[in-house]
């Protein structure tokens, strides 16, 4: 792997041409069809952005490389959260809210149904590791039931919010969930969240491995040749220590010892992050008025922008996630989709805890009642998808019909 494959073109020139578009709309008023080109510009900055924390996370290797990637999906997340709602009109109250559920919605039926389709049309049959998925899906049903299904039954602050103290001890707790999810994942017990030994269902070794996004890094690096989700190494196959040799022989830009990327390919990717990450909050500043006034113009929900951010969040890992599908890794989808949701609220909560502390107004998390019902179908529909450890074409047109129905509930309340 050289310089040219690691940093391909678009993930110089994406940086670049944001750097211009932000330094050109910064403090004016733009036109509609400059939002629109501002918006494909912060989509491809997001999307640079996790390509070049995905290089440095596995040169550093894990732990660090998921701690690292989670903080800079985090820092996108909570910076077009933040500058929307600041730089919004309106009720931006919810927004935190709107945009957390619609990562869970995404990502326990969305990305979690594609993949189930995806893996059961390839074997018949999906397996995956009902111990480590049943932790991660009950992490994700405890973490969002803390902090979007309590609020809306508590008292003390009016609105569907936590008073500063309920919300500090939430973000807290937030943060702790997360921490013993990654510690149990990566060090306790690694061997849970592999995918399992199923006879006569392998692989298709034969095949490159899916390229890894923010929250597949997340679950493990992609060091050496042949590693699972978690970092850990696969028996490798003859082809794939040919090809293995191959790009050993044909790379200057990386150590074939280790795996690790070059000084240079390292220094640039985390100078291209750091463009990249600036790009998305200056581009989120500038969108958000016309965020809003597209939503006011068409008589749209508010609660659609959240939706709108989910999707740029998860764009990666929903790409990552189905090609894994296809190649028959469905654990790794699952420890995709189930870190994501994980991610966005053990990480994202805490900040914005601390944000609104100093933030106008109240932080409403609090869901409406339509959405704690779809919530608790999708936990027990997961749940029974999960405990039997294989799932087939029905599970996932289950899970894909709950995500169809929150996008028309979000649009037609």
């Amino acid at each position: 792997m050289n310089l040219r494959k690691l940093l391909s073109w678009w993930t110089f020139v994406i940086p670049a041409i944001a750097v211009v578009a932000l330094a050109l709309s910064w403090g004016r008023h733009v036109s509609s069809l400059w939002l629109i080109l501002l918006a494909l510009i912060l989509i491809g900055a997001v999307l640079a952005a996790v390509h070049h924390a995905e290089t440095i996370a596995h040169h550093v290797g894990e732990p660090f490389g998921s701690l690292l990637l989670a903080v800079a999906v985090t820092v996108i997340e909570v910076s077009l959260i933040l500058m929307l709602m600041m730089g919004g009109k309106g009720n931006t109250q919810t927004l935190a809210r709107d945009s957390i559920f619609a990562v869970v919605m995404m990502t326990m039926n969305g990305i979690v149904g594609l993949c189930l389709l995806a893996a059961a049309f390839r074997n018949h049959l999906a397996h995956f590791n009902a111990e480590g998925a049943g932790s991660a899906l009950s992490a994700v049903i405890l973490l969002a039931g803390l902090t979007l299904i309590v609020p809306h039954f508590t008292q003390s602050e009016p609105g569907m919010a936590f008073t500063p103290t309920q919300l500090i001890f939430i973000g807290v707790m937030s943060l702790i969930i997360y921490g013993l999810f990654v510690f149990t994942q990566t060090i306790r017990h690694r061997d849970v969240f592999l995918p399992p030994d199923i006879p006569g269902i392998h692989p298709d070794c034969s095949c490159q491995q899916p390229e890894m996004s923010s929250s597949y890094a997340e679950s493990g690096s992609a060091q050496g040749v042949g590693r699972d989700a978690l970092g850990a190494p696969l028996a490798p196959t003859s082809v794939d220590l040919a090809s293995a040799v191959d790009d050993n022989e044909d790379d200057d830009e990386e150590d074939p010892s280790s795996g690790k990327v070059s000084l240079r390919v390292l220094l640039a990717s985390a100078g291209l992050l750091l463009v990249a990450l600036v790009d998305v909050v200056g581009l989120a500043k500038v969108e958000s008025p016309g965020i809003e006034s597209v939503v006011v113009r068409f008589g749209l929900p508010p609660a659609l922008v959240g939706v709108l951010i989910a999707l740029i969040i998860l764009l990666p890992e929903t790409i990552s996630a189905l090609k894994a599908a296809n190649r028959g890794h469905m654990q790794t989808s699952l420890n995709l989709a189930y870190g994501s949701a994980m991610a966005s609220i053990g990480l994202t909560i805490p900040v914005l805890a601390v944000a609104s502390l100093w933030m106008p107004g109240s932080l409403h998390l609090g869901l409406e009642d339509v959405h704690i019902v779809l919530f608790a179908i999708s936990a027990v529909v997961s749940i029974l998808t999960i405990v039997r450890g294989r799932a087939n074409v029905l599970q996932g047109g289950l899970h894909l019909t709950l995500f169809v129905a929150f996008l028309l509930l979000t649009i037609l309340p």
